[in-house]
């Protein structure tokens, strides 16, 4: 069970049983798990994108989501928690998502691009959502160090999500629009 050793001092203590800690550790299980998982799939959609630019921002991601597991497990060590990976099913349905989404595009043509970026922002958002769930409830426990770890990952998760934004507007989306079915 985690104890509660990196609070800040005007937290109450609250038990190792809390459903909330426990909530707290399941969700970062899930993120791990889901994290560990993504960096594979963005090498596949690294390798299946047409455009240099949207290859070049997959990998920048995948480096980043090399770190961000790295991080995670610091933020289980900094609860004293041995860190666990817990099957994500968002994530799996995602990356299944990115897969069909690859099926059923053109092999080099800029709409594969434009549904690629679509897939990766859903990731964008699902990463988004649990990190700043996550870092809530580590402020709500009292776990400074992890609300700090956590909103690390959470700034990186939304960059990427603006530099895909920007990767769609300013060179995919309008060529994509006039290629053919």
């Amino acid at each position: 069970m985690a104890t509660k050793t990196k609070k800040s001092p005007e937290t109450t203590e609250i038990a190792e049983e809390s459903a909330l800690n426990e909530l707290f550790i399941d969700e970062l299980k899930d993120i791990y798990w889901a994290e560990k998982h993504l960096t594979k799939a963005l090498d596949k959609l690294a390798k299946k994108a047409t455009t240099e630019e949207l290859r070049n921002a997959i990998l920048t991601h995948r480096d980043q989501t090399e770190n961000q597991i790295t991080r995670l497990e610091s933020v289980f060590e900094s609860i004293d928690e041995k860190a666990v990976a817990k099957k994500c099913e968002a994530m799996d349905g995602l990356i299944k998502e990115a897969d069909e989404i690859v099926k059923s595009t053109e092999d080099g043509s800029i709409t594969r691009d434009a549904g690629i970026i679509s897939a990766c922002q859903k990731v964008e958002h699902y990463e988004i959502a649990s990190y700043g769930t996550l870092k809530s409830l580590a402020g709500v426990l009292g776990y400074t160090e992890a609300v700090e770890l956590l909103d690390a990952t959470l700034q990186e998760e939304k960059q990427t999500d603006e530099l895909l934004t920007q990767c769609a507007e300013s060179s995919i989306n309008q060529p994509a629009k006039r290629e053919k079915a």
